[in-house]
């Protein structure tokens, strides 16, 4: 038998069409590393004449200036511009359970510490949530709330993942305060420019950051009769705050910030975490991480666990990390590394850790 029909049998069997496919359509033709959603540089890019490279090599290959590139197989002139991310490819690493190559993380966090938590239970998926954005959770059952793009943007769940009704529209007046079954309750008229995110502390108070304000209210309202009894702001100055989250066990208040550097035309995340009088405690922000700690983490959201302990996502490699008690010395870990491919959100339940993947519009629980 020749060498190009042993090849060819070989490709005919199922574990050598898999090679195949990895080989030739899940990597990259000039670099040659393995297509990655979870790691910005590596996600597949789609040329305007139908080849497929990825963001790092694109970038490599353009003119700095004129933002354009020859394509390295029919040499037809494309613009940067004009790219786009090859969702195809990127379904297909999910369909065949293609797992990256985790060597540069894992040198990465050789220095970093920590027992990661382990993938319990998946549920939703495209059609039942459309582009998550959001999450919260009741404690006392364990009923779950997720803010998505659907016809109704706000889906409920039993803890175990079956869907039970939804409710909300978009479009519909923001401040508003709903029961679990959707039925209004109060809107808040505290005079916001465009409130972002939003926790109750362990009073019960309602805290919401207003991203064109800059600021952190408080408000405390009676549900049972309809009206805000205070309202104030407790934290301003603050740049474009988005994440907030709040400590049940230290009373404690973590705000993520996306800091907007005109002069040096960069961008980044600032994380502060404020005493119960909000006085600054701690604060951290991606650029200073990168210089402290042996990984670049690109924050995005916020919350504490039921021990106090500070946890941030980081939506671009696809990670959760604890800081601990940063009122004792921030100490950084891997919290959840595995079977994430965008986290946008994530609310502690007991023992527990909930995330909503915008990735793959799921919501998954570690334990």
């Amino acid at each position: 038998m020749t060498d190009s029909c042993r090849r060819h049998g070989d490709i005919m069997r199922p574990e050598g069409t898999l090679r195949e496919i990895r080989i030739n359509l899940l990597e990259c033709k000039v670099c040659f590393e393995k297509f990655n959603t979870q790691q910005a540089q590596r996600r597949p890019q789609n040329l305007s004449c139908g080849h497929v490279l990825c963001v790092e090599c694109v970038g490599a290959l353009s003119h700095p200036l004129l933002r354009k590139l020859e394509c390295p197989f029919c040499r037809q002139l494309c613009h940067v511009d004009a790219t786009s991310h090859c969702q195809p490819l990127s379904d297909l690493q999910e369909l065949l359970l293609f797992t990256p190559d985790k060597q540069e993380d894992e040198e990465e966090v050789s220095g970093v510490s920590g027992k990661t938590l382990q993938l319990s239970l998946t549920f939703g998926g495209w059609g039942t949530l459309i582009n998550p954005t959001g999450l919260a959770v009741m404690p006392s059952s364990g009923t779950l709330f997720v803010v998505h793009e659907g016809e109704k943007s706000v889906v409920v769940f039993t803890p175990q993942g079956k869907k039970r009704h939804a409710f909300g529209k978009r479009g519909h007046a923001a401040e508003e305060v709903f029961t679990s079954r959707g039925n209004h309750v109060i809107t808040v008229k505290a005079g916001f420019s465009m409130p972002w995110g939003v926790d109750t502390d362990s009073n019960g108070r309602i805290l919401v950051s207003d991203v064109q304000a800059g600021t952190l209210s408080r408000i405390k309202v009676d549900y049972k009769h309809g009206v805000t009894l205070e309202e104030g702001t407790v934290a301003s100055q603050l740049d474009n705050p988005k994440a907030v989250a709040c400590c049940r066990t230290n009373y404690h208040t973590a705000v993520m910030e996306h800091v907007t550097e005109h002069i040096r035309k960069q961008s980044y995340s600032r994380l502060t975490v404020f005493t119960p009088d909000f006085h600054i405690l701690y604060q951290t922000d991606n650029l200073s991480l990168s210089l402290t700690a042996s990984v670049t983490i690109n924050m995005s959201a916020v919350t504490f666990d039921r021990n106090g302990h500070l946890l941030v996502v980081d939506s671009h490699r696809g990670m959760i990390w604890t800081f601990g008690r940063v009122q004792s010395g921030a100490a950084l870990a891997p919290l959840v590394a595995e079977h994430l491919i965008r986290p946008v959100g994530l609310v502690p339940l007991n023992n527990t850790l909930i995330i909503v993947d915008g990735g793959d519009h799921t919501v998954k629980l570690y334990s």
